[in-house]
């Protein structure tokens, strides 16, 4: 675009332009050596300090001036003059389930116990309970609140789905297990919002900026809430209750949303008015379609059983972030409306683990429609 305007962005194309304009003001210096006085000065006074300018021009002033490539505070500009802000970071946090071993006298869990996961690609997760919960006589179980740990910026990593905090560091008196329900989550984590993230939900607002209740303004309320990203958010239209009215659907990056957190999205549109008139939008957190995995796992020869042990653990844990249990890796997730393939999965993971010789998925393809593929039953054979 710089050049097409005329403008040179090189040294040597502002020389020649400097060339071109002494020329026509019928300038008498000819000496155009690059050692010459006159040329040196030109380079340090002007063409260095014209190159600034175009450099700056070129790398921030127009990529930043379009949502599409905008980033960082420029994309916040242009948020902000459609009426949205990035979302800030959110600890995560919710109820787990402690088991003791009889129902008999009373126990408390105080506040203050922590709970980890199992190590995910080296990392371990932790929680910390923030009520004191009495078991009373003839109680076995108790949802008892935590709030994550957070360290660095990932809080969105804590976010995991049901089994995966289980481990007592120190354990409690009476207490036989814990562990984290489907919907244990009542806040999802959230790290600050990515530049993708917001740059969506600008483009989104355009769709919405006048107003009428379109699928566009329903999903820049929800998408509002901190963890539920504008892709995370489907519609199901054709009147399922009748004249005027609609589903909606949401799920999260990892886990599953609370019963209490969709309730509170649905208060948004529903109690307080910001909903179309006659519109019925009703919300739900995204149906699940279970699957049964059966996977063959060849491990490089001579590897020593220490490290087969490692492989197959990580092979689970990477399958598992496939189907949005963890956020451990990168592989390709699992989506609604889609086909969530096999071949491709094995392709990643033999490029994340050099000690996997083979791998072999007995399932064929999951073609989901709207829902979203989770694990029933994942069993790994190591041969």
């Amino acid at each position: 675009m710089i050049e097409d305007a005329g403008i040179p962005t090189t040294q040597d194309g502002l020389k020649t332009k400097w060339n071109e304009e002494a020329a026509a003001q019928g300038s008498a210096i000819n000496n155009d050596s690059k050692y010459s006085p006159f040329w040196r000065l030109v380079s340090a006074l002007i063409s260095a300090p014209a190159l600034w300018m175009i450099d700056l021009l070129i790398t921030h002033v127009l990529p930043n001036a379009y949502v599409k490539t905008a980033s960082g505070v420029y994309l916040e500009l242009l948020a902000w003059a459609v009426d949205i802000e990035r979302k800030q970071a959110v600890t995560a946090s919710g109820k787990l389930q402690f088991t003791r071993f009889d129902g008999s006298g009373t126990l408390i869990i105080p506040v203050g116990v922590t709970v980890q996961t199992v190590a995910i690609n080296g990392v371990i997760y932790e929680v910390v309970t923030t009520e004191e919960k009495t078991m009373l006589d003839g109680e076995t179980t108790a949802l008892v609140a935590v709030d994550a740990i957070d360290t660095g910026s990932n809080y969105s990593n804590y976010n995991l789905a049901a089994g995966y905090y289980s481990i007592l560091p120190t354990a409690v008196p009476g207490v036989s297990s814990v562990t984290n329900l489907a919907d244990w989550l009542l806040v999802p984590g959230a790290d600050v919002e990515l530049d993708d993230d917001l740059r969506e939900r600008v483009q989104n607002q355009f769709g919405a900026v006048g107003q009428w209740h379109t699928d566009a303004v329903y999903t820049a309320i929800i998408s509002s809430f901190d963890g539920v990203k504008a892709r995370n958010v489907f519609f199901e239209h054709n009147a399922p209750r009748g004249p005027g009215t609609a589903n909606g659907f949401i799920m999260l990056d990892i886990g599953t949303p609370d019963a209490q957190f969709i309730a509170n999205i649905q208060a948004e549109i529903t109690d307080n008015g910001n909903h179309g008139h006659g519109d019925d939008l009703v919300l739900f957190a995204m149906p699940e379609s279970l699957h049964v995995l059966t996977v063959d796992v060849w491990p490089q020869k001579n590897l020593t059983d220490a490290k087969k042990t490692d492989l197959e653990n990580d092979v689970i844990n990477f399958i598992r972030c496939a189907f949005r249990e963890n956020v451990g890796y990168s592989p390709t997730l699992t989506f609604p409306l889609s086909q969530f393939s096999f071949s491709k999965l094995g392709c990643e993971l033999h490029k994340q683990f050099s000690d996997l010789y083979s791998v072999d998925f007995i399932q064929v393809d999951i073609v989901s429609n709207l829902e979203l593929p989770r694990i029933d039953t994942l069993t790994v054979n190591m041969l």
